[in-house]
């Protein structure tokens, strides 16, 4: 009895799955390095992180990072953790409350000037945010939100990419759930939050998670509007911990590594419903 012999065709196929699987390792290490070298760092003694050439490994292994940073009462580095916290959950969810609506109204509702109002709303998308620092600013300062938390928390909360990701999601849903809803005897806003809402929740996840990274790395915004240390958030401070002279490594990374811990745990907790997310607005590659 013969054995087959593969034939070429077989053979390309495992050519390129190894291609593939050497990408993904590739792209693995090239993200993965970066996060290793930083705990590393964060776990080493000031001279341990100006040696030449570095070494890969904490000896002495050494948590003097982490004591700078949490016993310096001149950078509070934990209430700005807190602060970064309460403006970036604060944020996601008045994201996904005025996103949501909007994208259900120009999802599902007939009215005049729904198709020019969705393109105005996607076209503040190509605006440099840069550009409107300065008309926020005269905005909150007429509010006397400056060196508040409403004025990390507020503005940007009406996000026309959000409106634009849900609205994708809505027109995937099928018409005869809203349509059996209405013959049940309910209105309109009883079907956006009864049977709309719960059926979104993979787009509602992934766009909570986008918002709250947003306003988490958000450094250039709060640079202008927060003023006193107590008040800033982690990137700003984080930037304060920078010497003017000398560079600190152990205490950088530590508060990096601080910094990076929410967005991972988030992400974790949150793939599943990000790719269901993405897969089913439309905006896949």
């Amino acid at each position: 009895m013969t054995t087959p012999t593969p034939t070429t065709g077989d053979s390309r196929s495992g050519l390129r799955r190894v291609g593939l699987y050497a990408t993904l390792v590739a792209l693995a290490l090239i993200f993965l390095v970066p996060l290793v070298w930083m705990v590393i760092t964060s776990l080493k003694t000031y001279s341990a992180a100006q040696q030449i050439p570095p070494s890969w490994l904490p000896d002495p292994l050494a948590g003097y990072g982490y004591e700078q940073i949490l016993n310096n009462s001149a950078n509070p580095v934990l209430r700005w953790f807190l602060n970064s916290m309460v403006a970036a959950t604060l944020h996601a969810l008045l994201v996904l409350v005025t996103a949501s609506m909007a994208a259900y109204a120009l999802a599902r509702l007939k009215f005049r000037g729904r198709g020019v109002s969705f393109a105005l709303i996607v076209g503040t998308l190509f605006i440099p945010p840069t550009s409107l620092i300065i008309p926020n600013f005269l905005i909150v300062d007429q509010l006397n939100w400056i060196d508040t938390l409403a004025v990390v928390v507020v503005p940007g909360a009406a996000s026309a990419f959000g409106v634009f990701f849900l609205r994708q999601f809505f027109l995937s849903l099928p018409n005869e759930l809203e349509e059996a809803a209405t013959l049940d005897g309910a209105n309109q806003w009883q079907i956006f939050v009864k049977v709309v809402l719960p059926l979104s929740r993979p787009a509602l996840a992934t766009l909570a998670v986008l918002s709250f990274l947003t306003n988490w790395n958000d450094f250039l915004w709060p640079i202008f509007v927060l003023f006193s240390p107590e008040k800033l958030t982690l990137p700003p401070g984080l930037g304060l911990l920078q010497g003017s002279y000398v560079t600190d490594y152990p205490v950088i990374m530590a508060g990096a590594v601080l910094a990076s811990l929410p967005v991972l745990i988030l992400f974790v907790l949150a793939q599943r419903h990000i790719i269901q997310g993405v897969s089913r607005s439309g905006l896949k590659g």
